[in-house]
């Protein structure tokens, strides 16, 4: 504790080396121009999305996605998980729960500045929408211009594997200290 009775804030943690290689995405990320949204049994439409990757010192990154309605700003689909990279090599499984009532376990490869990913694994909720997602592939790449670009295709029980979301982000940020690294001595007073 400081003098008269603060704590300090928290410590910045050291990023674990396992991670390093997804580096490049780290901070808090906006969309620039709207995303666009498309898919056969859905009317087009666009979303703006705010990005926040970041690490609390462990061998993965966290993540949240929050998409908004861009005009009315409403809240449309949420999403929020892990990343985390295989020690000595490029393999990469991504890890997300949905408010949608999807949750889903993808893997895949980093290679430099892109992280391609496939559903391993997709488990959903009865009350979850029709039709089922069967499939989900991603795509995140980090453009020469700095920007991170994400595309996502999928496939339901009744449409073949077809993209779905295509978005691109301008980094507003790094990501700030995490609020969860502290020191356990803190933690304990």
């Amino acid at each position: 504790m400081l003098s008269g009775g603060q704590s300090p804030g928290p410590e910045t943690p050291k990023m674990s080396p396992l991670i390093e290689p997804l580096s490049w995405m780290l901070g808090t990320w906006l969309s620039e121009p709207p995303g666009h949204g498309v898919y056969p049994s859905l009317q087009p439409f666009h979303y703006l999305e705010e990005v926040h990757i970041s690490h609390v010192g462990q061998p993965m990154l966290n993540f949240s996605f929050n998409a908004f309605h861009p005009d009315t700003k409403k809240p449309m689909h949420r999403e929020c998980g892990f990343i985390r990279l295989k020690p000595d090599s490029n393999k990469v499984a991504f890890v997300s729960a949905q408010n949608t009532g999807i949750v889903e376990m993808e893997e895949g490869e980093v290679n430099g500045q892109e992280l391609c990913i496939t559903s391993h694994s997709i488990a959903r909720m009865s009350l979850a929408a029709e039709p089922p997602v069967e499939q989900i592939m991603r795509t995140f790449r980090l453009t020469t211009d700095g920007r991170l670009e994400q595309t996502v295709s999928m496939a339901t029980s009744s449409q073949p594997m077809t993209q779905h979301l295509h978005i691109t982000y301008k980094r507003v940020s790094l990501p700030p200290p995490s609020p969860f690294a502290f020191r356990l001595s803190e933690a304990l007073l």
